[in-house]
């Protein structure tokens, strides 16, 4: 991404130091407008203190931020009220309904109008699917229906850009789904949405864009797809003669070459897998099956990261 590009976030160099331990370092996020961005790492990666600094609610050791093209912390105050966020979960008091809950929080925001509050707090209970519970008791909501609800607190006035720290973190398979569905109906309306999970389905199913974090550092960001293009396909092959084949393989350069039984794998490189089917034939190699399967975005993460993600959520 260039830096003509207009980007919800920008960071040169963004740095986080607690004592002698950097948790974030010299990171360089790119986050494009109306893009659904997904900030993936394993928990301890510093994502989620990478967010606290782009809310103002952490200092930068080093490095500069810009939200919406506004420089932060230090001017937060005239740029966060088009920002809504969701970090760490979130909190309201249990024995009141969702609607006195927005109502509560929304009344203590300074710059909200108070004379279009019932009209504002019905519309953001719409926009998550809790209007028609927006009269239960807090403690009666579903993990999924409490998510949706923080995410409504930050959608009661208009907001350009939203900010969600592991939106899924204890869901069940229907409550992510909701929390998935809302985040793909609020980039539709055009809201540039960060999302941070160390969920790898969930962030491949709803993202445009990704950003990995290891040990602090940003190892890779872009569009999706090319992330996924990084990463090098699998050769598998059956055939009766594993050791002939695997020396035709390695000849044309294939890696990794193994093989269990008469199952032989490589990995493919820029191998066409017509030329490579030719090769084996033409070196007496008889193939009963061929098949090629393309990297995974799970594979990419494991080689950028050095460990798995959890892939189910």
């Amino acid at each position: 991404m260039s830096e003509d590009t207009p980007a919800a976030i920008r960071t040169r160099d963004l740095t986080k130091e607690f004592g002698r331990h950097r948790v974030v370092d010299s990171i360089d996020l790119a986050v494009p407008d109306g893009a659904v961005y997904g900030f993936l790492g394993p928990n301890g990666s510093g994502k989620t203190t990478t967010i606290r600094m782009l809310l103002g609610l952490a200092r930068p050791t080093g490095g500069e931020i810009s939200v919406l093209g506004v420089p932060v912390p230090d001017r937060a105050p005239d740029v966060l009220g088009r920002v809504g966020a969701l970090v760490e979960g979130p909190a309201f008091h249990p024995q009141l309904t969702g609607r006195a809950n927005l109502a509560r929080l929304d009344a203590a925001d300074a710059g909200s109008d108070p004379r279009t509050a019932a009209d504002r707090i019905d519309a953001a209970l719409r926009r998550v699917g809790l209007h028609q519970a927006r009269d239960k008791r807090y403690r009666v909501y579903s993990l999924g229906m409490k998510q949706r609800l923080g995410i409504a607190a930050g959608l009661l006035v208009p907001r350009d850009l939203l900010i969600l720290d592991e939106p899924t973190n204890g869901l069940d398979p229907q409550g992510t789904r909701e929390v998935r569905h809302l985040i793909g109906s609020l980039a539709a309306e055009g809201i540039t949405v960060l999302v941070s999970s160390h969920l790898l389905s969930e962030i491949e199913q709803v993202c445009t864009h990704l950003g990995v974090m290891r040990d602090g550092r940003l190892v890779a960001q872009g569009p999706i797809d090319e992330l996924r293009a990084r990463g090098r396909a699998t050769l598998r092959l059956v055939t009766a003669d594993p050791d002939r084949a695997g020396e035709v393989l390695r000849g044309l350069g294939a890696e990794d070459v193994d093989h269990t039984g008469q199952t032989v794998t490589a990995t493919a490189g820029g191998l066409e897998p017509e030329a490579v089917v030719a090769a084996l034939v033409g070196g007496g190699v008889g193939v009963r099956e061929f098949g090629v399967r393309a990297a995974s975005l799970e594979d990419v993460f494991i080689g950028l990261t050095g460990e798995g993600f959890d892939v189910s959520g």
